[in-house]
């Protein structure tokens, strides 16, 4: 069984590397170990999952470096299907730092009002029927009813849910009924993450080349 200064010690030799561009430490980690030190422990420029705290600083402060792949992979896909988000009503459904938040934070940067919805959030519908663009991150199956989707919307949904029918997402199938554009699952927001993130490792290539300047 790994342990944190086992895992700490490798990051460090990675880090070090000119023969590594590109870490990801795939999470969640084992109980005794602290995600978040682990994290902050990863080289930035090498991050290539973009959960780094001063790579969440950047893309919060508006000059996103090093982004995590899922939340960019939404972004290319309303930017293929020219969706317009300037002056757009973006409504996202879920708050995590790996999806809900670097969302909210991209579509702010591309000048859509967004509002940001959560387990805590009264009313969900009331929100959602609001939304040109609805994005559902939270992981709960069917939790967005096509009743629930605004007419001529775009829904993307990144949920991935294991269930006894296979996997399905957050958003009821039969919102594609009500919407203009919605993102299928599987096939839909999956494949872009993993395009994503090999875009990502060539940038952190290119970090470590020297060919683009790391922030700071």
């Amino acid at each position: 069984e790994t342990t944190q200064d086992e895992l700490l010690a490798k990051l460090d030799e990675l880090n070090a590397s000119d023969k590594v561009d590109a870490i990801l430490v795939q999470l969640p980690l084992p109980p005794q170990i602290d995600e978040a030190r682990i994290i902050r422990a990863v080289a930035p420029s090498k991050d290539v999952d973009g959960f780094h705290p001063l790579n969440a600083g950047e893309l919060y402060l508006g000059r996103p470096a090093l982004v995590s792949a899922t939340p960019i992979g939404v972004l290319a896909l309303l930017a293929e299907h020219r969706i317009e988000l300037d002056g757009a009503r973006a409504v996202v459904i879920g708050r995590s730092a790996i999806v809900g938040k670097p969302v909210m934070h991209l579509l702010q940067q591309a000048n859509a009002t967004v509002t940001l919805c959560h387990s805590h959030t009264k009313d969900l519908a009331q929100h959602t029927l609001e939304a040109d663009v609805l994005v559902a991150a939270v992981g709960v199956p069917a939790l967005v009813s096509p009743d629930m989707v605004k007419e001529r919307s775009v829904v993307v949904d990144v949920g991935m849910n294991r269930t006894d029918a296979g996997l399905v997402g957050d958003v009821d199938p039969g919102a594609i009924d009500i919407a203009a554009y919605m993102t299928p699952v599987p096939g839909g927001v999956g494949p872009m993450t993993i395009a994503c993130l090999l875009q990502n490792a060539v940038r952190c290539a290119r970090y470590r080349r020297g060919e683009l300047a790391y922030p700071g």
